[in-house]
């Protein structure tokens, strides 16, 4: 479910962002920082939730499904799972206490899109499509106390190839966020992001061919590459020891719109079966150490 899996990338950029907000520079003498947060060093988080997507990029039925959370940093390398799939920051600045970090390395995902689970009857007629490995580099940079001494803005860009053919094509998936607690032990995160694919996703997932149409009774469509999506998520955490930066317990909820354009929001699939606007909802409990 392509859907889930940027919400989920969305979500886990948020909790890289919380975890410099709440740390205190891990440089500075012990006598310093005798509230040192978990954050200033080696940390993880795991954790598990639920959330509903479209049952395929496009559809206006939804799914419920199990969503887990890995993220952590150690020697200040970054990583943690990218929806169905796994990223590593290896620029090791994430807590070096400066006000700009970089963010760049490699990323793997697993792209599911109507693959299984097609609720509509009529789609489901166009036959699955194979699960995509897509491989690929996620950069991007941080800036920090833009407003205040805990907040930050993020710019980030992924790109990734389809490498086992399924979809044979391209994907640039560019984001902003501002990232900011509200007390020690709730955090928010409000992005903005985009999704640019080329003609072989769009012909994958968007197109209708001849045999396609006879078997669906679906007009036959030729989609072109483009800017697939536009979307806004928000995130809310809430640490459950009213402090995170002790780590442990927390929960949280995520939403997210995005609204389908040009090709992906006028293929059959989407304007005579689904709807283009597209909702991701998910919420769960985590645990820092």
């Amino acid at each position: 479910m392509s859907v889930f899996k940027s919400c989920v990338a969305i979500w886990c950029a948020s909790v890289v962002l919380c975890a410099p907000a709440f740390a205190q520079d891990r440089e500075a003498p012990e006598t310093e920082r005798p509230n040192r947060s978990v954050f200033a060093g080696d940390w993880v988080t795991v954790g598990f939730g639920a959330g509903i997507s479209p049952s395929y990029d496009g559809s206006d039925q939804y799914d419920l499904f199990p969503a887990p959370l890995v993220q952590g940093s150690v020697e200040g390398i970054d990583f943690g799972a990218r929806g169905p799939g796994l990223y590593v920051d290896l620029i090791a600045d994430g807590n070096s206490g400066k006000d700009v970090k970089f963010l760049a390395g490699p990323l793997v995902r697993f792209r599911m899109d109507r693959n299984n689970d097609i609720k509509d009857s009529v789609v489901r007629l166009l036959g699955k499509e194979d699960v995509a490995i897509e491989v690929g580099a996620t950069a991007g940079v941080s800036f920090s106390k833009i407003l205040h001494p805990f907040d930050s803005v993020s710019l980030s860009t992924d790109i990734q190839w389809d490498v086992a053919g399924a979809h044979k094509g391209r994907i640039i998936s560019p984001s902003v966020s501002y990232a900011t607690p509200l007390s020690m032990a709730i955090f928010t995160s409000f992005s903005l992001s985009a999704t640019h694919v080329d003609g072989n996703y769009a012909d994958t997932y968007f197109s209708i061919d001849q045999a396609g149409s006879i078997a669906s009774g679906l007009p036959v469509f030729d989609a072109k590459g483009g800017w697939k999506s536009y979307g806004a998520s928000l995130l809310g955490a809430v640490d459950l020891s009213g402090d995170a930066r002790d780590g442990g317990w927390a929960i949280y909820a995520f939403v997210n719109y995005a609204r389908l354009t040009n090709d992906a929001a006028r293929s059959p699939v989407t304007s005579l079966r689904g709807d283009a606007n597209q909702w991701f909802m998910a919420g769960g409990v985590s645990y820092t150490f």
